[in-house]
């Protein structure tokens, strides 16, 4: 389980590096809107201190609910503040890192080794009906 949380945290470098992540529910759901295709992977996060916002429930359900009728590998982290420290600025400011995700390239000719395991991940997940697995993100 140590290893794929060490994927994500590979694939969300990398997607980072080269321009293809984005972070933040209402810039997420905008891509998935926009181009649906160009989504490789979705990562939701949350902590306890998040749990009982309903908005954000209400947020996840339709981004979990289009994830799946779209046939994107949507996985959920379970401390947003790690998460945002591995996605966030220079300065580690990110108030919303809820929601990132991770598109392909524009030049489709790219294999990313971290993102194979992760969508496989999903896939075994789901054949034990884990249609949302969580991944602990582990300190380095």
């Amino acid at each position: 389980m140590e290893a794929i949380g060490k994927s994500l945290k590979e694939a969300l470098k990398s997607a980072q590096c080269e321009d293809r992540l984005t972070v933040g529910v209402y810039e997420s759901a905008k891509i998935m809107n926009d181009d649906p295709d160009s989504v490789s992977l979705c990562v939701l996060a949350t902590d306890e201190e998040w749990e009982c916002d309903i908005a954000l429930q209400i947020h996840f359900t339709l981004i979990q609910s289009f994830c799946f009728d779209n046939d994107i590998s949507i996985v959920r982290v379970n401390d947003m503040q790690r998460l945002a420290k591995i996605v966030g600025n220079k300065t580690g400011q990110l108030e919303d890192a809820h929601c990132c995700l991770i598109t392909n390239p524009a030049d489709g000719s790219w294999e990313d080794a971290a993102l194979e395991k992760l969508h496989l991940f999903c896939e075994e997940s789901h054949s034990l009906n884990d249609w949302v697995p969580e991944i602990t993100l582990l300190e380095r």
